[in-house]
């Protein structure tokens, strides 16, 4: 059992020394961040990557906590030929959840596991900028979503800051306009910008499924660009799948290396695909 321990920790050796000193980009979602001890452990193994010399920048979602506070509160939610508006007064909730509850639970948890977190939500810190995304209806035709947004630029200097001081960064996907007012942006869409804008190493896109399957419903450890719009097109790759799938391949457009899509309820995840050869989930490469 010791030797055992000994094999898995020189097999993570090479990885450790590779990744030593790049950035990294997590997209924390899901079931992970609403599990009480999977949130913790989470946590814990991106408090580890930064002790063993990575720079893991945090970028979280919170859709079922503002989904509950909105119910809570009785605000209805309203959709414009099938897509989701976000309203002035839906803003305010999704600001308020996700820079003043979830935010800082994960800097707390950050904390109180060892490491150094700095975070940031919207108009604080500026980090990611942003402008008014408009949907599209089936026929083509352009719909107004209020307060939606989608990124424009990403203040990747001012996190390098931070991550030179060991700080991690914990970015709640909310952008700013160019006149102050403040954008809720679909949180891997987040990731995706803000990987790219740091040209960093791997967007690493926590899910509640294995990654990629095939026709047999097999996990794909590897893939390619290509392949993977060969799959959106015969229809292999479907549902909510696909705008994961989209969002890393504009990672990869812009710079990141590869792109990881695992399922973080299962235990130490992270370092899983991370510091072993086979992985976990699914990369997809350029």
């Amino acid at each position: 059992m010791l030797i055992k321990r000994a094999e898995i920790v020189i097999e993570a050796l090479p990885y450790i020394q590779q990744f030593h000193g790049r950035a990294m980009v997590i997209k924390y979602g899901g079931s992970a961040m609403h599990d009480p001890q999977l949130k913790e452990a989470v946590l814990r193994d991106i408090v580890l990557l930064k002790y063993v010399g990575m720079n893991p920048v945090v970028v979280h979602g919170g859709g079922p906590d503002i989904n509950e506070e909105l119910k809570r509160k009785k605000i209805q939610i309203e959709f414009v030929e099938g897509l989701r508006k976000t309203t002035a007064e839906v803003m305010e909730v999704v600001e308020r959840v996700l820079g003043e509850k979830i935010n800082q639970e994960i800097v707390h948890l950050i904390k109180k596991n060892g490491g150094k977190a700095k975070g940031f939500c919207g108009k604080y810190g500026r980090v990611i900028r942003a402008k008014k995304k408009f949907g599209r209806t089936q026929d083509g035709r352009e719909v107004d979503l209020g307060f939606t947004g989608q990124v424009t630029g990403v203040r990747y200097r001012y996190l390098q800051h931070w991550l030179k001081r060991d700080d991690i960064p914990v970015l709640a996907p909310v952008g700013v306009g160019r006149h102050g007012q403040v954008f809720n942006i679909n949180a891997d869409s987040a990731a995706a910008a803000v990987a790219g804008f740091l040209k960093a190493d791997k967007l690493i896109l926590l899910t509640d499924v294995r990654g990629v399957l095939d026709q047999e419903k097999t996990l794909i450890s590897k893939i390619d660009r290509s392949k993977v719009n060969k799959l959106i097109a015969q229809g292999v790759i479907t549902g909510g799948m696909i705008p994961k799938v989209e969002c890393g391949l504009q990672a990869l457009k812009h710079g990141v290396k590869s792109v990881h899509i695992i399922n973080g309820k299962i235990p130490h995840a992270l370092l899983l695909e991370i510091f072993t050869n086979h992985g976990i989930g699914t990369m997809v490469e350029k």
